[in-house]
């Protein structure tokens, strides 16, 4: 299998695996009702020139076996990184029968090379354990910058 360009074909089974990605995190997906939202945006942002997701096809036609989805934010330049085109890579994820063969590499390998032909110099993600060593493997290194978040009342 060989990974390709998402359409918004596929964004029923990009939320899916996107859900496959959280649960496997043991973050607490609860209800549903984030999943119609969800795919709202990916069916948009597809057709934009600053997200991009790659996916491997089930052998059996059944849907997806695993994603990838990257987009570009666009910060002030710096030392290095003039044109502050910065790739941020999420929903990363496999089906859990379908590990193991290579899939994830096939996406993530494509989704950097379409940061490469963006003119990218700089991509981040935050990695589960258990995928840490693919992203090393990819050339991804930890860095010194701690994360922080604040979450806004609507």
């Amino acid at each position: 299998m060989i990974a390709r360009p998402a359409t918004a074909r596929d964004a029923d089974e990009l939320v899916r695996l996107r859900a496959v990605m959280l649960t496997s995190m043991n973050h607490p997906i609860g209800d549903d009702d984030w999943r119609a939202p969800a795919r709202t945006t990916l069916v948009a942002r597809l057709a934009s020139p600053t997200l991009a997701a790659f996916v491997v096809d089930r052998p059996d036609g059944t849907g997806l076996a695993a994603c990838a989805v990257g987009t570009i934010e666009h910060r002030l330049g710096a030392p290095g990184d003039p044109e502050g085109r910065t790739g941020y890579v999420f929903s990363v994820a496999t089906d859990p029968d379908m590990r193991r063969r290579g899939y994830s590499r096939q996406c993530m390998t494509a989704l950097l090379a379409w940061f490469r032909a963006q003119g990218v110099r700089k991509v981040d993600l935050r990695a589960s354990a258990e995928a840490e060593p693919l992203y090393r493997s990819l050339g991804f290194g930890r860095t010194a910058d701690p994360a922080m978040r604040l979450r806004l009342d609507p």
